[in-house]
């Protein structure tokens, strides 16, 4: 009896202390690690358009960016090859301007596609938001959209 009254206690405690703790969970970064970090770094600051924050190894191999209120990109130098990576494990940004976005990607002749992989087209969503994808300098790819603007 003792060890199931123990038991059950136990249960409820660690049931409310994952609903307390579940309520604060949040993406804090996402981290890629790349070939060429200054090839990267023009990417994600100059055709993405993230700043990049201060990060705490100054050794030349991570740039962080700002992604959002709370979140991050982490791009790391080490990667020995360009792997293949799969459009639908993928990074999302959402662009103040779409139009502008997609005609800079022209103007530098940086490749893009629609969700079924036809270049320089674009997807429109059911829900009427227009999307994007693309591969930075290592692979990964990134669907950029209109969303919430």
């Amino acid at each position: 009896m003792k060890t199931a009254c123990l038991v059950a206690l136990l249960s409820i405690g660690m049931s409310l202390s994952a609903q307390k703790t579940n309520k604060n969970v949040h993406i804090n970064h996402t981290a890629i690690y790349v070939m060429n970090i200054p090839a990267a770094g023009n990417f994600y600051s100059k055709i993405i358009g993230l700043d990049s924050i201060a990060e705490p190894f100054h050794d030349g191999k991570h740039i962080w960016y700002k992604t959002g209120e709370h979140t991050m990109l982490h791009v790391i130098q080490g990667a020995a090859q360009k792997k293949e990576y799969y459009k639908n494990q993928h990074t999302c940004f959402t662009v103040p301007n779409f139009e502008d976005f997609t005609n800079k990607l022209l103007q530098l002749n940086w490749a893009f596609e629609d969700v079924a992989g036809n270049k320089n087209k674009i997807t429109t969503r059911i829900d009427g938001v227009h999307q994007i994808w693309l591969q930075d300098p290592d692979g990964y790819w990134l669907e950029i959209n209109d969303d919430n603007f």
